[in-house]
């Protein structure tokens, strides 16, 4: 840490347990001025003594104690600290994917062996994303005092879970730049180096929306935690087969369709519910469409 940093350390008198809790946003997990002065700004009163005091866990004697990894040490922080800074707000809709499940069916073999890579839900949806975001730029935006920086860039941050139930969160970078392929090259190599630890520090910096798919562990839908500083995160669901209605023409009948549940958490300190729910609405909406055009203008 600076000597700034740590004469401000010094005169809150912060303790180490309170400074392991402490999300470091500069190179290499760096403790940053920026990042005191939030965590001060949200700091309850006497938090210094009140950290040690806690109820104390009656161990069983087949019970077994386990060390939080220290990347699950920072997961933990940083969601902490998200709750504290943001007003948390969710909105749901329903999504019939029905379309674009039929296609995915058709291309991806060949895709694969064309291209050399899978073809996942993952990029397809993120394509939605992109879309909607240049549709409602406020959502790709940071907050930082009384002022929010809209970003120009759009890079999706994709939460990944590692094999041993942790957390990272890798980033796109101008994500609206690429087509498929791009997206999908991406994503594949993005979350394969997630898992194997091999990602730079860059890679995992700079996001200004984040994607989850919750629905790769069988979730209907989520609940995201904001990844801060930035002001949304859209969650995708497990496609599931339910019957619907399907209005035509010639009447109304009941049908069996691929359905997602999609949830946004927004900030509500900048965006409020009226344009949250156009957001959500826009990539659904896109997520229902864009697979009409051919496949040449896709890829």
């Amino acid at each position: 840490m600076s000597p700034l940093v740590k004469s401000i350390i010094k005169k809150e008198n912060i303790i180490p347990e309170e400074l392991e809790k402490i999300p470091g946003t500069g190179k290499n997990g760096r403790i940053t001025k920026k990042d005191i002065l939030l965590y001060l700004n949200t700091r309850k009163p006497g938090s210094s003594q009140e950290i040690n005091s806690h109820q104390d866990v009656v161990l069983g004697t087949q019970d077994k104690i386990i060390e939080m990894s220290r990347m699950a040490k920072l997961t933990s922080a940083n969601m902490i600290a998200s709750k504290q800074t943001s007003a948390h707000v969710q909105s749901f809709v329903e999504a019939d994917v029905t379309d674009l499940w039929n296609w995915r069916e058709k291309v991806k073999n060949s895709y694969q062996t064309r291209e050399g890579e899978k073809l996942t839900f993952t990029p397809l949806f993120i394509t939605a994303l992109i879309k909607a975001l240049k549709d409602f730029p406020l959502l790709n935006s940071s907050v930082d005092g009384d002022k929010i920086i809209q970003k120009k860039a759009i890079n999706i941050s994709m939460a990944t879970a590692l094999d041993d139930g942790s957390l990272i969160v890798p980033v796109i970078h101008n994500a609206d730049h690429l087509n498929l392929i791009g997206l999908s090259i991406a994503v594949n190599d993005l979350a394969s180096r997630s898992r194997s630890q091999s990602l730079k520090p860059e890679e995992v910096q700079g996001g200004s929306f984040t994607i989850t798919n919750v629905g790769n562990f069988g979730s209907l839908m989520g609940t995201p935690i904001i990844n801060q500083p930035q002001v949304g995160i859209l969650a995708i669901g497990v496609i599931r087969k339910l019957p619907s209605v399907i209005e035509t023409p010639n009447g109304d009948f009941i049908g069996i369709r691929k359905v997602i549940m999609i949830s946004l958490s927004f900030d509500h300190r900048i965006i409020n519910g009226a344009m949250g729910g156009l957001f959500l609405k826009r990539v659904k909406a896109v997520s229902y469409t864009h697979l009409t055009l051919p496949t040449s203008d896709l890829v």
